[in-house]
């Protein structure tokens, strides 16, 4: 499938692979994983066809097709479900030309086309991968221009998953997804058909989705089997098997090196010594495997914790204006909470975390904060209201006004900006160095409680790990929103569930949330039942409302086969017409032969087509009564 050949590529003075190479098997699900900066994305470029290499080769089978999400968002005018159809130009250019075919032919060829290539079936399919990614049967319908960036790259990401192309490659999907999304891509992933390469630093998803790791490490490029841990173990052994033999040569080479200086000089040992001079030049040194130091995390705990609830709700409700995002909302926070919040993306798990930190006013209840509580919020959109032209020095330098430079330095260092790094200006920084930054600045004064939201975008994994180290050394309170599961399960004591316009407790773990999540039911929200014995008219017809909507991706497939079996019969007359021809068995019997076969072809279609759709209607009339 996928051959990289004494691959060689510079990038200015770096030089990102040195004759490297690996084959990727036909339908293997492979993870690619190196620190930042080390050239993942820039292989991908290179698969493409996008930069040229300056030596080896990089191949793909003849005619398969390479898909990647699109760089640019799709924005126009288009609904979601157009954008992602229009994927599959094969589809496409079929259907088009159904719409003005003439000959019977070439009509019974595009739609056996259609057929082979299930195309009938992909509006169902299209609202199923856009459902996964969360998009409701309303929001398919909309135009694209009318979401923000984030959401229309996930539109992006489900065109690229609907086309199935050969060779599917990923660069960091699960960042512009929410923990929802994250677990149905990573099951997607797992069952997916073709070959994927997935650039990702979330080891939940390169432990459930793949089956192979592709580890980039100083210029070369080696494929491990399994998933993640495996990865791990098998690295670490191989570290210390060369480990070993670096020190077995070590003393191999000091053995030769003392014969060839005690002896040397002596005519009768000159012969030997040259033979062990000539052995000494030929020994290819082994490269040890070491790890690259990760700079690590440092949040400084509070100086004195605060009695218990720093933060408690009584009845709260907050929004915007108007609108009211979250009401019924009583909790508490305790002085050292661990807390994940879970809850697809636009159902207020952000608005939430801003009315804990005090940047949103409860509109009305009663929220108490502890008088001296001081809050630390970190959010990836504050990655962009950072000054370009300052440094990590002169950041930390308004925070310390009166301290000596040798302090501003040594905390910079302590934040992960050591040396001349403190001095790099902003803008030179990677998107792991901003957050780290930003991180930095937000925990400097030891807050009581740490908000953090999505913190592990734009980090590998060895940092993603000293983040969870950071964390869990923290001595405050953490709320926690993060599409890493490995993150969660890590830091996360409770969880808290943003769902329906409130905040719950939700009492399982995270298998139980993933299960819920991939069965399309969300988790359910415990109530006495003599509060469901007063559910009211109104919210009854909410509810069935609520199943209709839910039914829209069954109808649309009900649709689609009713359509399907129009088409079909209207081919059969078409070619029954031709057929019924008094001369076209005489004037040309090998296509009237061709044409009855098809004719038998399209009539097992057709029935094949009744069958389903008489199992969708009667699938969704009982959906319906239930």
């Amino acid at each position: 499938m996928l051959h990289v050949n004494d691959l060689t590529y510079r990038l200015g003075a770096r030089t990102l692979f040195d004759k490297a190479t690996v084959a990727i098997p036909t339908g293997a699900r492979v993870g690619f994983v190196g620190r930042n900066g080390t050239g993942k994305t820039t292989l991908f470029r290179i698969i493409r066809g996008e930069v040229a290499t300056e030596g080896g080769t990089v191949t793909v089978g003849r005619g398969l097709r390479i898909g990647s999400v699109a760089q640019e968002a799709p924005g126009g005018p288009e609904t979601l479900t157009e954008v992602v159809l229009a994927a599959d130009t094969e589809r496409t250019a079929l259907l088009a030309e159904a719409e003005t075919a003439t000959d019977p032919h070439r009509i019974a060829e595009i739609q056996t086309r259609l057929v082979d290539i299930d195309a009938h079936s992909a509006p169902a399919r299209a609202a199923s991968i856009l459902h996964g990614l969360g998009f409701d049967a309303e929001a398919q319908a909309r135009p694209c221009s009318s979401f923000s960036g984030g959401w229309r790259m996930r539109v992006a990401l489900a065109a690229v998953l609907f086309a199935e192309p050969d060779l599917l490659l990923l660069d960091e999907p699960t960042n512009y997804l929410d923990l929802e999304g994250t677990l149905w891509l990573m099951d997607y992933l797992a069952r997916y058909p073709h070959t994927v390469l997935v650039i990702s630093h979330d080891r939940d998803l390169l432990n459930q989705s793949v089956d192979g790791i592709l580890h980039l490490d100083q210029a070369k490029l080696t494929l491990y089997r399994g998933g993640y841990d495996q990865f791990e173990r098998q690295r670490r052994e191989k570290q210390a098997l060369q480990l070993k033999l670096v020190k077995k040569q070590e003393e191999e080479r000091r053995h030769l090196q003392a014969f060839v200086d005690r002896f040397k000089a002596k005519a009768s040992k000159a012969r030997q010594a040259q033979s062990r001079v000539k052995r000494l030049e030929k020994m290819e040194p082994i490269a040890a495997l070491i790890d690259t130091d990760v700079l690590p995390f440092n949040f400084p705990s509070p100086e004195r914790p605060l009695s218990p609830p720093i933060i408690a709700m009584e009845g709260a409700s907050v929004g915007y204006g108007e609108t009211t995002v979250l009401s019924r909302l009583s909790l508490s926070i305790a002085e050292d909470d661990r807390i994940g919040l879970l809850g697809s993306n636009g159902n207020g798990k952000s608005t939430f975390a801003k009315l804990v930190g005090g940047r949103l006013e409860a509109k009305s209840g009663v929220v108490r904060r502890s008088s001296k509580l001081k809050v630390a919020y970190f959010a990836q959109h504050q990655l962009d209201e950072l000054n370009l032209a300052a440094t990590p020095f002169t950041s930390v330098a308004e925070l310390m006004p009166d301290a000596p430079e040798a302090k501003v330095r040594a905390r910079c260092a302590q934040m992960g900006f050591p040396g001349a790094k403190a001095d790099t200006p902003v803008a030179n920084l990677s998107g792991g160095e901003k957050a780290r930054l930003l991180m930095g600045i937000a925990t400097f004064g030891g807050p009581h409680l740490l908000i953090l939201d999505e913190p592990t975008n734009h980090l590998d994994i060895d940092s993603r790990a000293a983040l969870m180290e950071a964390i869990n050394d923290y001595g405050g309170a953490v709320i926690l929103i993060s599409h890493d599961r490995f993150l969660l399960e890590a830091c996360a004591d409770r969880l808290w569930l943003v769902k329906g316009g409130t905040v719950k407790p939700f009492e399982d773990d995270l298998d139980a949330y993933r299960r819920l999540v991939l069965e399309g039911d969300g988790p359910s929200e415990k109530g006495d039942k003599s509060d469901e014995s007063r559910t009211s008219q109104a919210e009854q017809r909410r509810e069935a409302a609520g199943r209709r909507a839910s039914l829209t991706p069954l109808r649309k497939k009900i649709e689609a086969a009713e359509q399907r079996m129009a088409k079909l019969s209207d081919l059969i007359a078409r070619v029954d017409a031709v057929l019924g021809e008094a001369d076209t068995f005489q004037r040309d019997p090998a296509k009237a032969a061709q044409l009855s076969a098809q004719r038998a072809e399209l009539e097992r279609t057709l029935v094949t087509a009744e069958e389903e759709w008489l199992a969708l209607s009667t699938e969704y009339e009982e959906a319906l009564a239930g």
